[in-house]
């Protein structure tokens, strides 16, 4: 077994303009959207212990989403290299043609901002996933920030939107909110700009 040869670059100087998907923000405080790397699994997991009600995960979970599925998420850092937003996600093996978005998070720092929809813009404008044209998320029925971030994309991206129970609150152990299937699309990928 041989060593990885890949060059480590710390996060600060992979939030440079220059290597980021995309700025947000005004020069005075702007934000920078980009893969994530493994330098970022501790600050996407301190990031949504901050958000509630989000579902924390473990840090590991984290930085295997920062590795191993870096081409479907995407972070938000500041000009310090704070990471201040995140969204993750895959393209599903069973339907190559839908995204499935695990979670998204918006620190206090961004709220406001519109970051929520521009990191997942970010993302599914990428060539990786030029051959999506389905996105499929879970949200509680009481999660009203969510479901507005959902009909804004749909309207947006001129698509229906349709949602059903998926998860009951059985299912999920009885101490949680059932959680609804909701898909956007068919969608042309064209008209998504991150």
């Amino acid at each position: 077994m041989t060593a990885s040869t890949e060059p480590f670059t710390p996060s600060a100087d992979l939030a440079r303009p220059t290597v980021a998907d995309a700025v947000v923000g005004n020069d005075a405080a702007s934000l920078f959207i980009r893969k994530p790397n493994p330098d970022d699994g501790w600050g996407i997991y301190e990031l949504v212990k901050a958000c509630p009600p989000l579902d924390v995960n473990s840090a590991y979970a984290y930085l295997l989403l920062a590795t191993q599925f870096r081409d479907s998420c995407a972070v938000a850092t500041d000009q310090d290299g704070e990471i201040v937003g995140f969204v993750s996600g895959y393209v599903k093996s069973n339907a190559p043609d839908t995204y499935f978005l695990w979670q998204v998070a918006v620190g206090d720092k961004a709220r406001g901002t519109g970051l929520a929809r521009r990191l997942v813009e970010a993302v599914m404008s990428r060539p990786e996933l030029a051959e999506v044209h389905h996105l499929e998320t879970t949200i509680t029925p009481d999660n009203q920030a969510s479901w507005g971030l959902f009909r804004r994309l749909a309207e947006r991206w001129q698509a229906p939107l349709n949602s059903r129970e998926y998860f009951s609150t059985d299912q999920l152990g009885g101490e949680h909110d059932p959680e609804n299937l909701v898909r956007i699309g068919p969608f042309v990928t064209a008209r998504i700009q991150a």
